[in-house]
Protein backbone atom coordinates (compact mmCIF):
# COMPACT_ATOMS: atom_id res chain seq x y z
CA UNK A 1 0.00 0.00 0.00
CA UNK A 2 1.25 3.48 -0.95
CA UNK A 3 -0.47 6.42 0.79
CA UNK A 4 -0.39 10.02 -0.44
CA UNK A 5 -1.64 13.14 1.35
CA UNK A 6 -2.37 16.03 -1.03
CA UNK A 7 -3.25 19.57 0.04
CA UNK A 8 -5.23 21.91 -2.20
CA UNK A 9 -6.62 18.82 -3.93
CA UNK A 10 -9.98 20.11 -5.15
CA UNK A 11 -8.62 21.92 -8.20
CA UNK A 12 -5.60 22.79 -10.30
CA UNK A 13 -2.33 21.00 -9.72
CA UNK A 14 -3.61 19.28 -6.56
CA UNK A 15 -6.45 17.65 -8.46
CA UNK A 16 -4.11 16.56 -11.27
CA UNK A 17 -1.76 15.04 -8.69
CA UNK A 18 -4.72 13.23 -7.11
CA UNK A 19 -5.77 11.74 -10.44
CA UNK A 20 -2.23 10.71 -11.32
CA UNK A 21 -1.59 9.10 -7.92
CA UNK A 22 -4.96 7.35 -8.02
CA UNK A 23 -4.23 5.98 -11.49
CA UNK A 24 -1.03 4.35 -10.26
CA UNK A 25 -2.89 2.69 -7.38
CA UNK A 26 -2.17 4.98 -4.43
CA UNK A 27 -4.47 5.34 -1.44
CA UNK A 28 -5.29 9.03 -1.07
CA UNK A 29 -6.17 11.49 1.67
CA UNK A 30 -7.21 14.73 0.02
CA UNK A 31 -7.73 18.08 1.69
CA UNK A 32 -8.94 21.49 0.53
CA UNK A 33 -10.63 24.53 2.05
CA UNK A 34 -13.42 24.18 -0.54
CA UNK A 35 -15.55 21.52 1.16
CA UNK A 36 -18.08 21.12 -1.66
CA UNK A 37 -15.41 20.97 -4.33
CA UNK A 38 -13.44 18.42 -2.35
CA UNK A 39 -16.49 16.21 -1.81
CA UNK A 40 -17.15 16.25 -5.54
CA UNK A 41 -13.55 15.21 -6.29
CA UNK A 42 -13.63 12.37 -3.77
CA UNK A 43 -16.90 11.14 -5.28
CA UNK A 44 -15.44 11.39 -8.78
CA UNK A 45 -12.52 9.15 -7.92
CA UNK A 46 -14.73 6.88 -5.81
CA UNK A 47 -13.82 3.61 -4.14
CA UNK A 48 -12.31 2.77 -0.79
CA UNK A 49 -8.88 4.14 -1.65
CA UNK A 50 -9.87 7.83 -1.42
CA UNK A 51 -10.81 9.90 1.61
CA UNK A 52 -11.30 13.65 1.95
CA UNK A 53 -11.05 16.05 4.87
CA UNK A 54 -11.80 19.72 4.28
CA UNK A 55 -10.45 22.65 6.26
CA UNK A 56 -8.13 25.64 6.37
CA UNK A 57 -4.58 24.46 5.76
CA UNK A 58 -3.24 27.17 8.08
CA UNK A 59 -5.06 25.57 11.05
CA UNK A 60 -2.79 23.30 13.14
CA UNK A 61 -5.87 21.36 14.24
CA UNK A 62 -6.46 20.35 10.62
CA UNK A 63 -2.87 19.13 10.45
CA UNK A 64 -3.50 16.90 13.46
CA UNK A 65 -6.74 15.58 11.98
CA UNK A 66 -5.08 14.80 8.65
CA UNK A 67 -2.22 12.87 10.19
CA UNK A 68 -4.54 11.04 12.57
CA UNK A 69 -6.67 10.07 9.56
CA UNK A 70 -3.59 8.73 7.74
CA UNK A 71 -2.79 6.57 10.73
CA UNK A 72 -6.35 5.36 11.42
CA UNK A 73 -7.52 4.85 7.83
CA UNK A 74 -4.33 3.61 6.17
CA UNK A 75 -1.81 2.95 8.92
CA UNK A 76 0.94 4.93 7.17
CA UNK A 77 1.95 7.93 5.07
CA UNK A 78 4.37 7.57 2.15
CA UNK A 79 4.30 10.92 0.35
CA UNK A 80 3.14 14.38 1.39
CA UNK A 81 2.33 16.85 -1.39
CA UNK A 82 2.43 20.42 -0.03
CA UNK A 83 0.45 21.96 -2.85
CA UNK A 84 -2.17 24.37 -1.43
CA UNK A 85 -1.35 27.99 -2.18
CA UNK A 86 -2.60 31.53 -2.61
CA UNK A 87 -1.24 34.58 -4.40
CA UNK A 88 -1.92 38.27 -4.91
CA UNK A 89 -1.54 40.80 -7.70
CA UNK A 90 -1.05 44.22 -6.15
CA UNK A 91 1.65 46.81 -5.68
CA UNK A 92 3.50 46.56 -2.39
CA UNK A 93 2.83 50.16 -1.41
CA UNK A 94 -0.93 49.75 -1.83
CA UNK A 95 -1.47 46.30 -0.36
CA UNK A 96 -3.12 45.82 3.01
CA UNK A 97 -0.52 44.11 5.25
CA UNK A 98 -3.17 41.52 6.13
CA UNK A 99 -2.92 40.26 2.54
CA UNK A 100 0.80 39.67 2.99
CA UNK A 101 0.16 37.85 6.26
CA UNK A 102 -2.44 35.60 4.63
CA UNK A 103 -0.17 34.72 1.70
CA UNK A 104 2.71 33.96 4.06
CA UNK A 105 0.47 31.82 6.29
CA UNK A 106 -0.79 29.66 3.42
CA UNK A 107 2.34 29.47 1.26
CA UNK A 108 5.05 29.20 3.93
CA UNK A 109 3.92 28.53 7.49
CA UNK A 110 1.29 25.91 6.64
CA UNK A 111 3.44 23.58 4.49
CA UNK A 112 6.40 23.82 6.85
CA UNK A 113 4.29 23.12 9.94
CA UNK A 114 2.38 20.27 8.31
CA UNK A 115 5.62 18.67 7.14
CA UNK A 116 7.19 18.89 10.58
CA UNK A 117 4.09 17.31 12.13
CA UNK A 118 4.18 14.52 9.52
CA UNK A 119 7.81 13.55 10.13
CA UNK A 120 7.09 10.68 12.56
CA UNK A 121 4.91 8.93 9.95
CA UNK A 122 7.37 9.68 7.15
CA UNK A 123 10.27 8.29 9.18
CA UNK A 124 8.41 5.03 9.61
CA UNK A 125 7.80 4.68 5.87
CA UNK A 126 11.07 6.33 4.80
CA UNK A 127 8.75 8.45 2.73
CA UNK A 128 8.87 11.49 0.50
CA UNK A 129 7.86 15.14 0.62
CA UNK A 130 7.07 17.28 -2.41
CA UNK A 131 6.73 21.03 -1.88
CA UNK A 132 5.43 23.31 -4.61
CA UNK A 133 7.59 26.41 -4.65
CA UNK A 134 7.80 28.91 -7.49
CA UNK A 135 10.35 30.64 -9.65
CA UNK A 136 8.92 33.79 -8.01
CA UNK A 137 10.91 32.70 -4.98
CA UNK A 138 14.11 32.98 -7.01
CA UNK A 139 13.61 36.43 -8.55
CA UNK A 140 11.49 39.54 -7.94
CA UNK A 141 8.21 39.78 -9.85
CA UNK A 142 6.38 43.10 -10.00
CA UNK A 143 3.08 43.18 -8.14
CA UNK A 144 3.73 39.99 -6.17
CA UNK A 145 5.97 40.99 -3.26
CA UNK A 146 4.11 38.85 -0.73
CA UNK A 147 4.07 35.80 -2.99
CA UNK A 148 7.76 36.17 -3.85
CA UNK A 149 8.61 36.48 -0.15
CA UNK A 150 6.52 33.46 0.85
CA UNK A 151 7.87 31.20 -1.88
CA UNK A 152 11.43 32.31 -1.17
CA UNK A 153 10.95 31.48 2.51
CA UNK A 154 9.44 28.11 1.58
CA UNK A 155 12.33 27.24 -0.71
CA UNK A 156 15.02 28.21 1.78
CA UNK A 157 13.37 26.40 4.69
CA UNK A 158 12.83 23.19 2.75
CA UNK A 159 16.30 23.21 1.22
CA UNK A 160 17.66 23.27 4.79
CA UNK A 161 15.11 20.72 5.96
CA UNK A 162 16.16 18.26 3.24
CA UNK A 163 19.66 17.99 4.68
CA UNK A 164 18.30 17.55 8.19
CA UNK A 165 15.86 14.73 7.40
CA UNK A 166 18.00 12.85 4.88
CA UNK A 167 19.55 10.85 7.75
CA UNK A 168 16.02 9.55 8.48
CA UNK A 169 15.68 8.22 4.95
CA UNK A 170 13.12 10.89 3.94
CA UNK A 171 13.45 12.34 0.45
CA UNK A 172 12.40 15.92 -0.31
CA UNK A 173 11.61 17.31 -3.75
CA UNK A 174 11.34 21.08 -4.21
CA UNK A 175 9.36 21.96 -7.33
CA UNK A 176 9.98 25.39 -8.84
CA UNK A 177 7.38 25.91 -11.57
CA UNK A 178 6.80 29.14 -13.42
CA UNK A 179 3.28 29.97 -14.58
CA UNK A 180 0.69 27.16 -14.60
CA UNK A 181 -2.87 27.22 -15.87
CA UNK A 182 -4.52 26.77 -12.45
CA UNK A 183 -7.02 28.60 -10.22
CA UNK A 184 -4.31 30.11 -8.01
CA UNK A 185 -3.87 33.05 -10.41
CA UNK A 186 -7.53 33.26 -11.38
CA UNK A 187 -8.34 33.56 -7.65
CA UNK A 188 -5.51 35.99 -6.87
CA UNK A 189 -6.14 38.60 -4.20
CA UNK A 190 -5.99 42.31 -4.89
CA UNK A 191 -4.58 44.99 -2.62
CA UNK A 192 -7.68 45.00 -0.40
CA UNK A 193 -8.03 41.22 -0.18
CA UNK A 194 -10.80 41.08 -2.76
CA UNK A 195 -10.30 39.43 -6.17
CA UNK A 196 -7.61 41.11 -8.26
CA UNK A 197 -9.13 43.36 -10.88
CA UNK A 198 -6.62 42.87 -13.68
CA UNK A 199 -5.25 39.97 -15.69
CA UNK A 200 -1.89 38.48 -14.80
CA UNK A 201 1.32 39.10 -16.68
CA UNK A 202 3.65 36.16 -17.27
CA UNK A 203 7.24 35.16 -17.97
CA UNK A 204 7.95 32.05 -19.99
CA UNK A 205 5.50 29.40 -21.08
CA UNK A 206 2.19 28.78 -19.30
CA UNK A 207 2.05 25.02 -18.70
CA UNK A 208 -0.88 22.72 -17.99
CA UNK A 209 -1.34 21.33 -14.49
CA UNK A 210 -1.66 17.77 -15.81
CA UNK A 211 1.78 18.00 -17.42
CA UNK A 212 3.25 19.41 -14.21
CA UNK A 213 1.75 16.61 -12.11
CA UNK A 214 3.37 14.03 -14.37
CA UNK A 215 6.76 15.72 -14.09
CA UNK A 216 6.49 15.80 -10.29
CA UNK A 217 5.78 12.08 -10.08
CA UNK A 218 8.70 11.38 -12.40
CA UNK A 219 10.92 13.53 -10.21
CA UNK A 220 9.89 11.69 -7.06
CA UNK A 221 10.45 8.32 -8.72
CA UNK A 222 13.93 9.40 -9.80
CA UNK A 223 14.82 10.72 -6.35
CA UNK A 224 15.36 14.26 -7.62
CA UNK A 225 15.96 17.03 -5.12
CA UNK A 226 14.84 19.94 -7.29
CA UNK A 227 12.65 20.33 -10.34
CA UNK A 228 12.89 23.35 -12.67
CA UNK A 229 10.30 22.63 -15.37
CA UNK A 230 10.45 25.95 -17.27
CA UNK A 231 13.80 26.72 -18.86
CA UNK A 232 12.84 30.30 -19.76
CA UNK A 233 12.05 31.26 -16.17
CA UNK A 234 15.16 29.48 -14.94
CA UNK A 235 17.28 31.54 -17.33
CA UNK A 236 15.48 34.69 -16.13
CA UNK A 237 16.45 33.82 -12.56
CA UNK A 238 20.08 33.56 -13.64
CA UNK A 239 19.80 36.94 -15.36
CA UNK A 240 18.57 38.42 -12.07
CA UNK A 241 21.73 37.18 -10.36
CA UNK A 242 24.32 38.16 -12.96
CA UNK A 243 22.74 41.31 -14.44
CA UNK A 244 20.04 42.60 -12.08
CA UNK A 245 19.68 45.99 -13.79
CA UNK A 246 18.95 44.31 -17.13
CA UNK A 247 16.51 41.94 -15.44
CA UNK A 248 14.66 44.89 -13.88
CA UNK A 249 14.30 46.57 -17.26
CA UNK A 250 13.02 43.40 -18.90
CA UNK A 251 10.63 42.64 -16.02
CA UNK A 252 9.27 46.20 -15.97
CA UNK A 253 8.42 45.95 -19.65
CA UNK A 254 6.88 42.50 -19.37
CA UNK A 255 4.87 43.38 -16.26
CA UNK A 256 3.91 46.92 -17.27
CA UNK A 257 0.26 46.01 -16.74
CA UNK A 258 0.92 45.71 -13.01
CA UNK A 259 1.80 49.40 -12.77
CA UNK A 260 -1.04 51.91 -12.31
CA UNK A 261 -1.91 54.44 -14.98
CA UNK A 262 -2.21 58.09 -14.04
CA UNK A 263 -6.00 57.76 -13.99
CA UNK A 264 -5.91 54.93 -11.47
CA UNK A 265 -3.48 56.62 -9.11
CA UNK A 266 -6.05 59.11 -7.91
CA UNK A 267 -8.72 56.46 -7.59
CA UNK A 268 -6.43 54.22 -5.57
CA UNK A 269 -5.40 57.09 -3.32
CA UNK A 270 -9.03 57.95 -2.70
CA UNK A 271 -9.76 54.35 -1.69
CA UNK A 272 -6.81 54.34 0.68
CA UNK A 273 -7.91 57.57 2.33
CA UNK A 274 -11.48 56.32 2.74
CA UNK A 275 -10.39 53.11 4.46
CA UNK A 276 -10.83 53.42 8.22
CA UNK A 277 -10.42 49.80 9.30
CA UNK A 278 -8.20 47.09 7.79
CA UNK A 279 -9.97 44.02 6.52
CA UNK A 280 -10.04 41.07 8.89
CA UNK A 281 -8.25 37.84 8.07
CA UNK A 282 -11.59 36.12 7.48
CA UNK A 283 -12.62 38.79 5.00
CA UNK A 284 -9.32 38.50 3.19
CA UNK A 285 -9.54 34.77 2.72
CA UNK A 286 -13.00 33.62 1.68
CA UNK A 287 -13.03 29.84 1.41
CA UNK A 288 -12.83 29.76 -2.34
CA UNK A 289 -9.58 31.73 -2.48
CA UNK A 290 -7.12 29.25 -0.99
CA UNK A 291 -6.53 26.92 -3.88
CA UNK A 292 -4.01 24.79 -5.62
CA UNK A 293 -1.21 26.29 -7.67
Amino acid sequence: MHVALITGAASGLGWELAKACHARGDHLLLTDINANGLAARVAELGGERVEGLSGDITDPELHRQLLDACQVLFGRLDVLFNNAGITHRSLTTRTDPAVFRQVMAVDYHAPLELTLAALPLLRESRGQVAAIGSMAGWMPVLGRAGYCAAKSALGQAFEVLRAEIARDGIQLLMVYPSFLDTPIDRNALGADGQPAGHARSTIGRVRGADWMAGEILKGLAAGQQRLFPDRGSWLASLLWRVAPALYYRQMSRRFAGELPTSSTVGASSAREESTTQPASRAELAPTKKQSAP
